[in-house]
């Protein structure tokens, strides 16, 4: 588990497909790997990733072919900066929200403008993952955990202040960009919830209206 606060950014250092995966190793910057020991996850722009060697200046790790399938790490080259958290640890300060590195599915940069000292972003989600997203929700864009100002359809706001600029890779994003895009981890789980019994039966939808009239909402 991770918490959507980034603690360094980090370059590709390598690509190296094999057989259809990719072993991909990370330069990580002013991360402190001290702590770290092969097995350990590294969340990497928002996907967890297992560290299988440690070099020292940074790590290795294997992505699969669903990974790349699902991900932007299909997209990186060489050189392309990346956000990087480690795993949290009970001492951990939970100062995001909790966030799983699985990635729910990949939504696009759809216009960037100044406001003030900080930049207004307008996202578009994919259209089955607009129904978990909330105005002043979490949502979590490349692992960076964020709070959704506004909400529109399957697109939404983020007003993004100049320290998460500086310290993210956020600062580079332009409309048309993609990212990797988490939701809450409890909206999905409330979802599943309020299935019930109907959860078990193949094809079992999500939420409808249908089904919170039922539910008492």
């Amino acid at each position: 588990m991770f918490t959507g606060i980034i603690q360094a950014t980090g370059t590709v250092a390598a690509l190296q497909p094999r057989g259809g995966d990719l072993r991909l190793r990370i330069a990580t910057g002013k991360l402190d790997l001290g702590d770290v020991s092969p097995g350990d996850s590294i969340a990497t722009s928002g996907v967890c990733l297992t560290a299988v060697e440690l070099p020292g200046d940074g790590f290795w790790a294997d992505v699969s072919g669903e990974t790349l399938a699902c991900t932007t790490l299909g997209d990186l080259q060489v050189g392309d900066r990346v956000n990087l958290e480690k795993a949290l640890t009970p001492t951990t300060r939970l100062g995001g929200h909790l966030v799983s590195g699985h990635v729910d599915g990949l939504g696009e940069t759809v216009s960037r403008r100044d406001d003030g000292r900080s930049v207004r972003f307008r996202m578009r989600a994919p259209a089955g993952l607009a129904r978990y997203i909330a105005a002043k929700g979490s949502v979590c864009v490349d692992g960076i955990s964020l709070t959704v100002n506004a909400v529109d359809g399957a697109e939404f706001e983020l007003n993004i202040v100049p320290h998460t600029l500086a310290e993210t890779t956020l600062g580079d994003f332009t409309p048309g960009r993609r990212f990797n895009l988490e939701v809450d981890i409890i909206a999905r789980y409330l979802e599943r919830l309020l299935l019930g019994e109907r959860a078990a039966e193949p094809g079992a939808g999500g939420l409808s209206e249908d089904l919170l009239r039922r539910c008492g909402f």
